[in-house]
C-alpha cells in the first residue's frame, strides 16, 4: 500500500493541467450521476417484475419506519439537505448589505422626495411621497440581478402590478410607493429564511413536519427569542408542549401527527410565535393574548398543576371538572374522557388526562368559534358518531345544565325552549337536525357549544340582557 503522501503526488501530477470544475460543471455532473442512479434503478425493477415496461408503475408502498436512533440512512439525509440548503441559502437568501443595496438604488430612482417617515424594520429612511414607475423599477433589476440572481424573484411584473393594486390610494401615473416594496422585500427575505430553517427540520425529508420534528425546532429555538431570555431552563420541556399542541391542534385538525410546510409558513401561528423575536418587553395584555409568550405558557401550566388535587401528574375526571368556573357538565367531561387520548392509574384503574390532551382541550375552550374547536367538541356531541345531533342529543347535553344550574338555586327555561332556540340559531340545512357543517356556517356554533356543555357559559348566554344593563353582574359567582 503506498503512503499516503506518495499518492497524493501522483493524484496532483495525474490532474496536472485538468481545469476546476466550475459549479456549474459541478451541478451538471451531479445531475449525470442521479439520471444514471435512477436508470439502474429502473432496470433493476424490470429485470424483478418485466410488466413494469408496459405498464408505469401506479402505486408505491409506503417506507417502512427508519430507526433513527442508529440507522446511518437519516443522518446521510440529514447532512445532504443541510448542504443543499446551505448552497440554496447562498443563492435565495438576502442579507442585511442585499437590503441596504435595494433601498438606495430605490432612492436614486425615486420620485417626489418630501414628508420623511421611517422605513419599515429600520432601514434607510424612506419618504412617504417617494414613489417608482415600472422603467426605473426595471432598470433596477438589471442593475441588482448583475450582483446575483436571488435578486430576479423580486423584481417581478406581477410583483409591481401587486404592490400598486394594493397601494392606497393608487398612484394614477402607474408608479408604487417605495415604502411598499421595501416592507414586501423584508416580508419575502424572512419568509425564505423561515422555510429553509423549518427544512433542516424535516427529518425525513418529505415535506412536512412531525411531532419531534417541531418540537425539536421549537426546542432550538427558545435561545434566540428574547422575550423567553428570562424563561427557566428547567421548564424547557412543558415550554415545548405547550408551543407544539397550538400547531398540531390548528394545522393537523385531523390528527395525522404532521404538519405541511406550506401550511406552516403561511399560517398566522408561526407569526405569532415570531412576535417573540422583538427586544422590548412586550405590554401585559399583549403578552397575555400570545400563546407562546412565557406569561401565557406559565399560566396554563400552572391552572394544570392547580386542578392535579392528587400531584400525581396526570387529571381525573373530578380534577377536571374544576376548570375555568367548575361549572362543566358531568356529562360534558365523561364525553371528554371517552372520546379523547387517557390513561388508566395504575392503583384506582380511573382513567386519566395527561398534559398534552389538557392543552387540546384548554385551546378547544378558549376557540370554541374555530373550526378546529367545532371538529373538537364534534367527536364529543355527536354521541351516537352518526354526523348529525338531532332533539335527543341537545336533551341529553342540556338536562345536565339544568341540574347543575338547579342545584345553584337558579331558574332555567325549558328544555324545548332551549332546543327551538338552538334550531332558529343554526338554521340547519336538514329540518330537525344539524350536521357539523351546519355548526360551522351558522357562525354561532361556539355559542351553542357552550349553551350545552357550560353551565357558566349557559346563564350568562341566557341573562344577556340584564348583563348588558349591568356588566358587573357578569362576575356572579355561580
Amino acid at each position: 500500500m503506498l503512503p499516503i503522501d506518495e499518492a497524493l503526488r501522483r493524484l496532483h501530477e495525474f490532474n496536472a493541467g485538468t481545469r476546476e470544475p466550475s459549479n456549474k460543471d459541478a451541478e451538471l455532473a451531479e445531475e449525470r450521476e442521479y439520471q444514471k442512479l435512477q436508470e439502474q434503478e429502473r432496470e433493476a425493477e424490470e429485470l424483478r417484475c418485466p410488466s413494469l415496461k408496459v405498464i408505469p408503475r401506479f402505486f408505491a408502498p409506503k417506507n417502512s419506519p427508519i430507526d433513527e436512533s442508529n440507522s446511518l440512512k437519516p443522518k446521510v439525509l440529514r447532512e445532504a439537505r443541510t448542504l443543499l440548503w446551505q448552497r440554496k441559502s447562498n443563492e435565495e437568501l438576502f442579507d442585511e448589505e442585499d437590503l441596504h443595496r435595494i433601498v438606495a438604488l430605490l432612492k436614486e430612482h425615486a420620485r417626489e422626495r418630501q414628508n420623511d417617515i421611517g422605513s419599515p424594520h429600520g432601514f434607510s429612511p424612506v419618504k412617504s411621497n417617494e414613489v417608482i414607475d415600472y422603467a426605473g423599477f426595471t432598470i433596477m433589476r438589471e442593475e441588482l440581478v448583475l450582483k446575483g440572481a436571488r435578486f430576479r424573484q423580486l423584481f417581478t411584473a406581477s410583483t409591481f402590478l401587486k404592490i400598486w393594486q394594493l397601494s392606497r390610494p393608487r398612484d394614477k401615473s402607474g408608479c408604487i410607493p417605495i415604502a411598499h416594496f421595501v416592507a414586501f422585500v423584508v416580508r419575502k427575505a424572512r419568509r425564505v429564511e423561515t422555510r429553509m430553517q423549518l427544512s433542516y427540520y424535516d427529518a425525513l425529508g418529505r415535506g412536512y413536519l412531525r411531532e419531534k420534528d417541531m418540537e425539536n425546532f421549537i426546542f432550538e429555538l427558545i435561545p434566540t427569542l428574547p422575550q423567553l431570555n428570562s424563561l427557566q431552563e428547567e421548564f424547557y420541556p412543558f415550554y415545548v408542549f405547550t408551543a407544539v399542541r397550538k400547531f398540531f391542534f390548528f394545522l393537523d385538525p385531523k390528527r395525522t401527527g404532521r404538519i405541511h410546510m406550506p401550511d406552516l409558513l403561511s399560517s398566522p401561528h408561526l407569526m405569532e410565535l415570531y412576535e417573540l423575536r422583538q427586544e422590548q418587553p412586550m405590554e401585559p395584555a399583549e403578552a397575555a393574548a400570545n400563546w407562546f409568550s412565557m406569561q401565557s405558557a406559565l399560566k396554563v401550566y400552572g391552572a394544570y398543576l392547580e386542578l392535579d388535587v392528587d400531584q400525581n401528574g396526570m387529571l381525573s375526571k373530578t380534577e377536571l371538572s374544576r376548570y375555568g368556573h367548575g361549572m362543566l357538565t358531568d356529562v360534558f367531561i365523561d364525553r371528554v374522557f371517552e372520546e379523547y387520548q387517557t390513561y388508566r392509574d395504575g392503583e384506582t384503574g380511573e382513567r386519566e388526562m395527561d398534559y398534552k390532551t389538557f392543552l387540546d382541550f384548554v385551546l378547544a375552550m378558549e376557540n370554541k368559534s374555530s373550526r378546529q374547536a367545532l371538529q373538537y367538541f364534534w367527536k364529543i356531541i355527536d354521541i351516537h358518531h352518526q354526523g348529525y345531533i338531532d332533539g335527543f342529543v341537545i336533551n341529553y347535553f342540556f338536562r345536565a345544565i339544568v341540574r347543575m344550574l338547579q342545584t345553584k338555586k337558579f331558574d332555567v327555561a325549558s328544555i324545548d325552549d332551549v332546543k327551538d332556540e338552538i334550531f332558529d340559531m343554526v338554521k340547519a340545512s336538514k329540518l330537525g337536525v344539524i350536521s357539523l357543517q351546519d355548526l360551522t356556517n351558522c357562525r354561532q356554533g361556539g355559542v351553542v357549544l357552550s349553551m350545552l356543555v357550560d353551565a357558566a357559559a349557559f346563564w350568562r348566554y341566557d341573562n344577556r340582557e340584564s348583563l348588558m344593563m349591568d356588566p358587573e353582574d357578569d362576575d356572579i359567582e355561580i
